[in-house]
């Protein structure tokens, strides 16, 4: 493998290419109109532009991304995550034209894209399941028989979905048949796909996933874990590894039912299972994601292993470089994702100008990122611009570390979730570790953000402040929104 091409953008393609030139590969850069100028597209050896700036037309084009693979001789095809990452046929394109793809085969991914499909075969291995439906619902009138006999509130959930959308709760017997109704209707409109199913609702769980690893030899390791239960719209904000609460039995067994289900579809590559946890602990398969996670970084900083480097040489057909017995977490890390967000709208999607952008440094403090100061931010891609991790021996100090991260992290011209980060970590449920995947609406109120020095007076005239500077913005931010839904493409979860 001497040459990849990395079909993706931003800070995971920079991500990407970094490990690759370590390891003296070449890399070709495939970017969008909108992408032109981008830092990746500088810093790849080549750059192809293949389409205009709607993911449909460029990164979701699955034909213009091999071509370009063969017009510069790219030996192999690195997907990210997002975009064309999970998609089967894809894959299975990638290999039909005679290139390597840096991730599982076509058939594992087909397997675990289907939540149905996932949970039929994890199954086989005794991993432990929500109660529910192992089939699509066919007929409301069973599906009401099993939700009766499951128990209310259940969760009805789109087989192909992901974002939550086809997702809805549904709290009695009465508002069943409608909540169908608009999960199979949510789903099509958003997957082409209207298959649901029903399992029990876990009010309040925690979101806890297994990282593993795979080769083609059948050797397998589990990275521990990694702690995602602070989340909006069902997608993550801020991940830490390890997780507070879990023991080093519930772990082991945690890290064991990952490996049984990657084995469920013969998978090699990077991997992660993810689990719903509840409050003592009983923990629940959820879904498979096949490829690399957002929030890899962390599993990177507590394990010393280069993810990206493992998914390389596992493409290239090597045995994993390392044995489970040679895994030990170490110290802390604590991941916020920057997205350009504003936590006082609801985390609506901004847009704007970076005016000033100057990352922190410092011991401890890793930044991913794919901007730079004086760049536009796109409305057409997802909102996350970087990614910024501290690390530290213990917990506590990768809270104060990330904190201090925070302050240095000077960004103007645009709205972040910084400010947000900041003041969730320092709250008493997440310092002392009790929290779930609930905490924005149990706890977060815009007014939090403003200084606690001030007075109420003061916190109305900065609100109503607020309030004048956004609606100037209304009409750029509605252009960015259609029925409620941003344009920013949900391509990370």
């Amino acid at each position: 493998m001497n040459k990849i091409l990395i079909a993706n953008r931003g800070e995971i393609a920079m991500r990407i290419m970094r490990t690759a030139k370590e390891m003296g590969i070449k890399t070709v850069a495939v970017f969008s109109e909108a992408d032109r100028n981008m830092p990746f597209v500088r810093y790849a050896d080549e750059a192809i532009c293949i389409g205009p700036a709607l993911s449909s037309q460029s990164y979701l084009r699955a034909e213009k991304i091999i071509a370009a693979a063969k017009q510069t001789g790219a030996d192999a095809i690195h997907p990210g995550y997002g975009f064309l990452s999970e998609n089967a046929s894809f894959s299975k394109a990638v290999s039909d034209a005679g290139l390597i793809f840096i991730g599982p085969a076509a058939h594992s991914i087909e397997i675990m894209g289907s939540k149905i499909g996932a949970k039929q075969a994890a199954k086989k291995f005794n991993v432990p399941m929500v109660p529910g439906t192992e089939e699509p619902i066919s007929d409301v009138n069973v599906a009401r028989k099993i939700a009766n006999s499951i128990g209310y509130p259940i969760l009805v959930k789109a087989s192909a979905g992901g974002g939550g959308k086809g997702m809805r709760v549904v709290n009695n017997d009465e508002e069943f048949e409608e909540q169908i109704r608009t999960a199979k209707s949510e789903a099509l409109n958003a997957f082409g796909n209207d298959d649901v199913f029903i399992e029990k609702y876990v009010g309040a769980p925690r979101h806890i996933e297994i990282q593993l690893m795979g080769d083609k030899h059948g050797n397998y390791a589990y990275l521990f874990e990694r702690e995602c239960s602070i989340q909006r719209r069902h997608q993550k904000l801020i991940e830490e590894a390890p997780s507070s609460c879990l023991t080093p039995e519930i772990r082991k067994q945690m890290g064991e039912c990952a490996i049984a289900v990657a084995r469920s579809c013969d998978y090699y590559g990077a991997g992660t299972v993810e689990f719903l946890v509840d409050e003592n602990l009983n923990f629940y398969f959820l879904e498979m994601n096949t490829r690399l996670q957002v929030e890899h970084c962390v599993t990177e900083m507590i394990t010393g292993i280069d993810l990206v480097k493992e998914q390389i040489n596992v493409a290239r057909g090597n045995k994993l470089s390392f044995t489970q017995d040679d895994l030990h977490i170490t110290g802390h890390a604590i991941e916020l994702r920057v997205c350009t967000e504003d936590p006082l709208n609801n985390f609506l999607p901004d847009i704007g100008k970076l005016e000033i952008y100057q990352p922190p440094k410092g011991p401890g403090v890793r930044v991913d990122d794919g901007y730079e100061e004086g760049m536009e931010i796109p409305i057409f891609y997802d909102s996350m611009i970087a990614k910024l991790i501290a690390y530290a021996p213990t917990r506590d100090e990768a809270i104060d570390r990330l904190c201090r991260a925070i302050d240095e992290y000077y960004i103007k011209g645009i709205k972040t979730t910084m400010e947000f980060g900041k003041w969730a970590v320092q709250t008493e449920p997440f310092r002392s570790g009790k929290f779930d995947t609930k905490f924005i609406d149990k706890y977060f109120k815009p007014e939090y953000l403003f200084k606690e020095d001030v007075g109420q007076e003061e916190v109305a005239a900065l609100l109503s402040a607020y309030i004048w500077e956004k609606d100037k913005k209304q009409t750029l931010t509605k252009q960015a929104v259609t029925n409620g839904v941003s344009k920013w493409k949900i391509n990370r979860r």
